[in-house]
């Protein structure tokens, strides 16, 4: 496989006497592109955080250029070449774009202040490598997700690095910011850079990567060519056992209509008609930007409507704010579950019952501990939710493990309806499973699921019917028999297909 730049060996790690890494080994090639592979939990996170200089090992050595090397800092990291991308953006709001890229390396003039000129022109240039059609001088604050992600790569690419983590760089870009960051990372490869590449998204991976490494429960499980590995080999060495089925699916016994949209209109989204019957998965499909996220929160109350009406079980209902929706039966399980969804401060138990305290209040307006505790108690063991106990603050758990808890919250509301918005998104492959089967769970209970997901086979695998989005209107609708990849993307990108 050739000479690693960078050698991390027997790495071990531990928290509270709990033992994160266990003598794992990870090898990083110059000019080559190396996914780091693993379900969450196996250890992935805190691996990079020993590479850049975050945390510090209980044993073990790192080499770069077989010369042994050790950090105590995250400057110490980055002063030998090494930088990384975290999942979660590090971005001020309130700074402008440029300032955001340079912050604390900002470039300066002979009198030593602040080179405003220089500082924006490198950024301007950063930027349109990218792809990115900003002006440096904008801020922040006015960026989509997408974008944001696109600063921080930006950031990173300002430190001309040697080596480069990126951690689910692609988690909130479009596809075509997606193309614009391969594009990069391949010429960031030939001129002979080190890529470590975290990702859930195998397809991504056997696309962009030249070479894997995956763990599992804080142990190294394989290094290997992408060439030698096939994505079901990848899976079954993440988690450790053979999934039989990628999407597990039950077929619906349908009850009547449960909700109904007619004509639903504002800016966002035009004449939308559609119902879902109880028992049903409505899958919601379309590129970002179709206007799938702005639709459910029109119909959560979110967003005001300005014409149209929306109907639970044949009464018309008005839904001009979240809470007349929690009322009607109606939940939102945002896309952006960090943000929008949980408050990560809090534990577990504080957010699974933040939209439902009113049915746990006793006397004088008391909440009652002992009945909101049973009910919590019965959700994490009925949605296998892992977490030490209840108490324990959420911002602690897992990415799936935090999106149980999202859909707990949403659920310990009694909805009739329940909208989820990318219920996914950066979550491993064996939480994804086990998320398809609580969705079938609640399916059988007949709950009635919308379904919004940028992936595909998630919506194909999944929906019993399916209607896609583009420029805030429907553009198809297919049973679930009828549809296809290429009719979706076709609908998706304005051809009408359903």
């Amino acid at each position: 496989m050739g000479r690693p730049l960078f050698q991390m060996k027997n790495i071990t790690k531990d928290f509270l006497g709990v033992r994160a890494l266990d003598n794992i080994s990870f090898n990083i090639y110059e000019g080559k592109v190396m996914a780091l592979l693993g379900e969450n939990g196996a250890g992935k996170s805190t691996l990079m955080k020993i590479l850049s200089g975050v945390y510090k090992m209980e044993a073990g050595e790192m080499f770069y250029n077989e010369k042994k090397i050790e950090f105590n800092s995250p400057k110490d990291s980055q002063m030998a070449g090494i930088a990384i991308i975290h999942q979660e953006l590090n971005l001020i709001s309130g700074l402008t774009i440029g300032e955001n890229i340079f912050l604390g390396r900002e470039p300066l003039t002979t009198l030593r202040k602040i080179d405003w000129k220089k500082l924006y022109l490198y950024s301007s240039k950063l930027l349109k490598k990218l792809g990115v059609k900003r002006d440096p001088r904008e801020l922040v604050g006015n960026l989509s997700i997408g974008e944001r992600q696109m600063v921080e790569i930006a950031k990173a690419l300002s430190l001309n690095a040697k080596i480069i983590i990126m951690d689910e760089p692609t988690d909130a870009l479009t596809d075509k910011e997606t193309a614009s960051l391969f594009s990069v990372i391949k010429e960031l490869r030939d001129e002979g850079c080190c890529i470590v590449y975290i990702s859930h998204r195998l397809r991504e991976v056997f696309e962009i990567c030249d070479k894997v490494t995956i763990l599992r429960d804080g142990k190294f499980i394989k290094e290997d060519e992408v060439e030698n590995l096939s994505e079901d080999l990848v899976i079954e060495l993440m988690v450790g056992r053979k999934l039989d089925e990628q999407f597990p699916r039950v077929e619906k016994v349908t009850e009547g209509i449960v909700l109904e949209v007619e004509n639903l209109t504002n800016d966002l989204v035009k004449n939308i008609n559609f119902s879902i019957q109880k028992g049903e998965i409505l899958g919601i499909s379309g590129l970002m930007g179709s206007g799938r996220t702005e639709l459910a929160k029109t119909i959560f109350g979110s967003i005001p409507y300005e014409k149209g009406k929306i109907s639970v079980d044949g009464i018309e209902v008005s839904i001009n704010s979240p809470k007349a929706a929690l009322k009607n039966g109606i939940v939102y399980v945002s896309e952006d579950r960090k943000l929008q969804g949980l408050v990560l401060e809090l534990s577990v138990k504080e957010n699974m019952t933040l939209s439902a305290l009113k049915q746990f209040e006793g006397l004088f307006f008391r909440i009652d501990r002992e009945k909101e505790e049973g009910l919590v108690n019965e959700y994490i063991h009925n949605m296998t939710i892992r977490t030490p106990h209840m108490q324990q603050v959420i911002k602690n758990l897992s990415g799936g493990n935090q999106q149980k808890v999202s859909i707990a919250k949403g659920l310990i509301t009694n909805p009739k309806v329940l909208i989820l918005d990318e219920p996914t998104r950066g979550v491993d492959v064996g939480a994804k499973k086990e998320i398809y089967n609580l969705i079938n769970q609640f399916k059988t209970q007949g709950l009635s699921i919308i379904l919004i997901s940028s992936e595909l086979p998630e919506i194909l695998g999944m929906c019993d019917r399916i209607f896609v989005m583009h420029n805030g209107s429907i553009s198809g609708e297919f049973d679930r028999a009828q549809a296809t990849q290429e009719k979706i993307l076709k609908c998706a990108v304005g051809i009408m297909e359903g």
